[in-house]
């Protein structure tokens, strides 16, 4: 059973979904039947490559608020991510354009590593303040995580993952996503937004079952309610 998951490293909500499905998974009976793909979403791809700027002031003028109504907003956020045992400073935070960060999610793919560097550049941005935004970083955090930094650094210089990247964002307007994070079970079913583990969970057995239904042999002799014939 494959889960792909389409979000984006700087969606604060995205990483409290990550935690929600994790608990979720934990929970299902076949989560080792379970195939999880991370698939990339870019929140804001009007953001010139190489601007970084504050994210509080950004978000304010972008819904018209004031910058207290919007750190206020934040710091609940800040609150509700706690729960989930993550660590925000969301007021205080930046952003930047994100697509070298989706196309190193994808060369981590391709080894075996694509969770760990999902895991690892949601928990620099969030948790640590460090960028996922420049090349130098970049290549850093990968390392990290095993991969070989020559090859990050290629990667990432020649665009090597730019259309597979551009694909899944595709992909997910396609299928009617309109924000982030966005899960779809087998092409088939589809949760949008950081749902609670329960709803999650419901999610994975009802694709399981519709996908593996139980199998009868004709009835033989037996009882039903209080009869019993021979």
């Amino acid at each position: 059973m494959k889960v792909e998951i389409w979000s984006d490293v700087v969606c604060p909500w995205c990483y409290i979904g990550k935690r929600r499905f994790e608990t979720a998974l934990s929970r299902f009976e076949h989560a080792d039947a379970v195939e999880v793909v991370w698939r990339s979403f870019q929140l804001d791809p009007t953001v010139a490559e190489g601007d970084v700027h504050p994210t509080l002031p950004a978000l304010a003028r972008k819904y018209g608020r004031s910058e207290d109504e919007m750190r206020e907003q934040m710091t609940s956020l800040d609150a509700l991510a706690l729960r989930e045992g993550l660590h925000y400073d969301l007021a205080n935070g930046v952003s930047g354009n994100t697509l070298l960060a989706h196309q190193l999610i994808h060369l981590a793919a391709e080894q075996g590593k694509q969770d760990a560097m999902k895991e690892r550049l949601l928990h620099a941005h969030f948790e640590q303040q460090v960028s996922v935004f420049d090349l130098d970083s970049l290549v850093g955090l990968g390392a990290e995580v095993g991969l070989d930094a020559d090859e990050v650094r290629a990667a990432l210089t020649d665009r090597r993952y730019l259309d597979a990247v551009r694909e899944d964002i595709a992909t997910a307007q396609a299928l009617g996503a309109t924000g982030v994070p966005f899960f779809v079970v087998d092409r088939t079913y589809g949760a949008a937004g950081a749902q609670d583990p329960s709803v999650l969970l419901q999610l994975l057995e009802r694709a399981w079952a519709d996908s593996h239904p139980l199998a009868t042999v004709p009835p033989a002799a037996g009882c039903e309610g209080d009869s019993c014939t021979v």
